[in-house]
């Protein structure tokens, strides 16, 4: 679903991204963590055609250098600040990502309506973002995210500023998503959360990978993902 190679990110002399190659597969929730600065961020916003980059990078086999909207098309992105429109109604944002996505009017509805009200926001439809909070803008952005059921949806630290209600509905709906054929790829500091949820684990590190895979095979060498996460970090 995600395919990346030799993915390489410089910003004048300074190489943040030192040649990454990965694979995410339809059905997985891969797990990317690393230390600040690493180059999480900077790799999400490559994949998700924000940055420039070199090498190559596909969503369902279409390029996002090549061919960008449909790539797209087949991606939701969640970032770690939602910097979305204040000044427009919440029911507004979700029609307008709606048409966006071409998400049939009935779809949408149902699906407006079954998101809104898992995530506590239905009743807040009406009401300007701005009036939102941060984690309320974080369930809106979510709910639009869900909404038109991408193959790949990608999230840069999702969790934080929501509520243990909704940090357990969005769990779900990770789970549910890919259980449909999706895959899901997302960065997160809360180490206790990826080793709980994810399928695999990317441990990034000075831009190159130093850990890739199941934790079956973290748990054969170290106790908890905790445990190797503070080995790399000491190194």
């Amino acid at each position: 679903m995600l395919k990346i190679k030799n993915l390489r990110k410089a910003y004048g002399d300074h190489e943040v991204i030192k040649g990454i190659d990965l694979e995410v597969k339809s059905h997985e929730i891969v797990g990317f963590i690393g230390m600040n600065g690493s180059g999480k961020t900077t790799t999400i916003k490559a994949i998700v055609g924000i940055h420039s980059f070199d090498g190559e990078i596909s969503i369902n086999g279409k390029s996002i250098k090549d061919d960008e909207i449909n790539a797209k098309m087949d991606m939701a992105y969640v970032a770690d600040n939602p910097d979305i429109y204040d000044t427009l109604k919440a029911i507004d944002y979700l029609n307008l990502m709606g048409d966006i996505y071409e998400v049939p009017l009935d779809v949408r509805k149902k699906e407006i309506e079954e998101l809104t009200k898992d995530l506590d926001i239905y009743n807040n439809l009406n009401d300007e973002i701005r009036s939102f909070s941060h984690g309320m803008k974080q369930k809106l952005v979510l709910t639009a995210a869900f909404m038109h059921h991408p193959k790949l949806l990608v999230l840069d630290e999702p969790f934080v500023g929501l509520d243990p209600k909704a940090s357990y509905l969005l769990k779900e709906k990770m789970r549910k998503l890919c259980d449909e054929g999706s895959a899901v790829f997302f960065s997160t500091h809360v180490l206790e959360v990826a080793e709980k949820l994810c399928d695999r684990i990317i441990i990034l590190k000075d831009g190159k990978i130093f850990y890739d895979g199941s934790f079956e095979t973290i748990h054969k060498t170290h106790a908890t993902l905790e445990e190797l996460f503070m080995e790399l970090a000491n190194e």
